[in-house]
């Protein structure tokens, strides 16, 4: 088997998430309201009325518009992809090889790291400050030192919550020669997106998600806003049909029915306060500023396993985050709908 796969996979943990019965689910950073029976009739008849046994359309211009539009940015720098992780994919195996270098920001989400080392790319981690904010002189540093191809932010930062500032990031890509990539996953349910940067630079390339705030995790449906010229060569090898009919219909309907559902975004924002200011009076814990639709917090007395198994008893599930850098204390509770935010912070009192 060694002498079949490539040395560098050998060497890689897996990425994975183990499974737990629960009734409320607040571990993965989902969207907790469901889509209105009437859209998900409508995006059913659509696909229903489809010829199933044919491809997807080669190029479907019309639903790279129609998110191009609602992006704020051009057809022809937007690829659509199974997952903004399909793209991750894409652009790493399209810049980084053996003996390049990935410069990341730890802690942050551990997708990265494994792309970049299965391509045996070496990968130099920067760490956050104690109050995880971004070093930036050190990334910028690394970056240089290194000579690296490409620089990955998570903005907001999974999974400590933490927004680049925009200032912060026109000096990445002034100050280096990397590739930049900004992972705007989450950026939803903070101030707002920084793609008029690509305006000004053709070194950045933008990675939004349906999988966050547009409620469609299960669809797996990301884009990437990207310089033009840029995204052309992304295309050479991006792989034919990435996105089925099912999701590109159900992505059509949810953009045309955006202004009805988008409700949702400042709901979990007042909910996820409402949560943090809930954790803060709590002697035992730490819990940090967030951007996005999750809080990171630490538990001062209990192991976070101990706390872990705790809500666990009570059917309520979050993620425990203490084998990431910096976060041996550490656990990630996504915001839920009112009533299980509710449950939760009665359940993490006697937890903690």
């Amino acid at each position: 088997m060694g002498e079949i796969i490539r040395s560098e996979i050998f060497s890689l943990d897996e990425y994975t998430l183990k499974q737990f019965p629960h009734r409320i689910k607040l571990n993965q950073n989902e969207n907790p309201f469901e889509l209105p029976h009437d859209i998900k009739a409508e995006i059913l008849e659509r696909v229903g009325a489809m010829a199933w046994s044919r491809y997807p359309a080669f190029v479907p211009q019309r639903q790279i518009e129609a998110v191009a539009q609602y992006a704020g940015w051009v057809p022809d720098g937007t690829l659509l992809g199974n997952g903004s992780n399909d793209l991750l994919q894409l652009i790493f195996m399209s810049v980084l090889e053996r003996n390049q270098t990935l410069v990341i920001s730890q802690p942050t989400f551990t997708l990265y790291r494994i792309l970049a080392r299965g391509l045996g790319a070496d990968v130099v981690e920067v760490m956050m400050t104690p109050e995880f904010t971004f070093d930036v002189d050190g990334i910028i540093a690394a970056a240089r030192r290194t000579e690296a191809r490409l620089v990955v932010m998570c903005s907001p930062n999974n999974p400590t919550g933490t927004l680049m500032s925009e200032p912060d990031v026109v000096r990445i890509v002034e100050e280096t020669e990397s590739l930049v990539i900004l992972d705007e996953a989450y950026v939803h349910f903070a101030p707002g997106s920084l793609r008029h940067l690509m305006m000004r630079y053709d070194r950045l390339i933008i990675l939004q998600t349906f999988s966050k705030a547009m409620g469609a995790a299960g669809l797996r449906f990301g884009y990437a806003l990207a310089p033009v010229d840029l995204a052309r060569q992304l295309n050479k090898i991006k792989l034919p049909y990435s996105v089925n009919i099912f999701t590109l219909v159900a992505a059509e309907v949810l953009l045309s029915r955006w202004d009805r559902l988008k409700g949702w975004i400042s709901a979990l924002v007042d909910e996820r306060e409402r949560v943090r200011a809930g954790l803060m009076r709590l002697r035992n814990c730490r819990v940090y500023p967030s951007s996005a639709n999750f809080l990171l917090f630490e538990s001062l007395n209990r192991k976070p396993a101990d706390v872990f198994a705790s809500l666990l008893k009570k059917e309520i599930l979050v993620r425990d985050v203490s084998s990431y850098p910096m976060l041996g204390r550490g656990m990630r509770v996504t915001t839920g709908t009112p009533e299980e935010n509710t449950a939760f912070l009665q359940a993490i009192r006697e937890a903690l």
